[in-house]
């Protein structure tokens, strides 16, 4: 008699457990575009973008953030929708396309023959909590190189920084996508520019 009342006692105490709440990630995205401007130069040139590369620690849709300099850290509940590194291909293409500066611009590898290529790296997208506010930097390095002969044209290093409008991971994909955005309007005038020397 006494096992039987331990036992539904301790039944009783297991139907009130429940399982631990898992918060549903935050996901947000890279969108910056460019500015829109006409197009100074023409060039009779097909530019490939190769999908960009990112370097360890940032090759992950994890939201990167310091408190320390060199300790990179992530957010727990807040991600990007993708890795920056593949959010921001379809981004570089779409920039370059607007600038009407190019035969075509295609995403490599591809079937059509480029005469340039594209190469880039995301060195760093990471919020800074060190100062107040926080602080957004992209660094990106790029590398414009001729198909045909297999040299380097030019490669330049891009690095940029934008206040947060808020301390926290929300605050920082707005500060991210202001960022990006004046990287691509610099992107787009060095391959323009770049291009001439093809």
């Amino acid at each position: 008699m006494l096992l039987t009342l331990v036992c539904a006692m301790l039944l009783a105490g297991c139907g009130g457990l429940q399982a631990p709440k898992v918060e549903k990630p935050n996901l947000y995205v890279l969108d910056a575009r460019a500015s829109a401007r006409a197009a100074q130069i023409k060039r009779d040139l097909v530019l490939a973008v190769s999908m960009p590369r990112a370097r360890s620690g940032f090759d992950t849709p994890q939201m990167v953030y310091l408190r320390q300099p060199q300790k990179l850290e992530y957010f727990a509940v807040n991600r990007w929708a993708n890795a920056p590194a593949r959010m921001l291909g379809p981004l570089l293409v779409q920039v370059l396309e607007q600038t009407a500066s190019f035969r075509a611009v295609v995403q490599s590898p591809g079937t059509i023959p480029a005469n340039i290529r594209l190469d880039t790296e995301l060195i760093r997208l990471q919020q800074d909590f060190g100062t107040r506010p926080s602080k957004v930097q992209i660094t990106l390095r790029a590398q414009l190189i001729d198909v045909a002969d297999q040299r380097v044209l030019a490669v330049k290093l891009f690095d940029e920084v934008e206040d947060a409008a808020s301390d926290d991971a929300y605050g920082g994909s707005i500060a991210a996508n202001r960022v990006l955005q004046r990287v691509l309007d610099q992107l787009a005038d060095f391959c323009i520019n770049e291009s001439g020397s093809h």
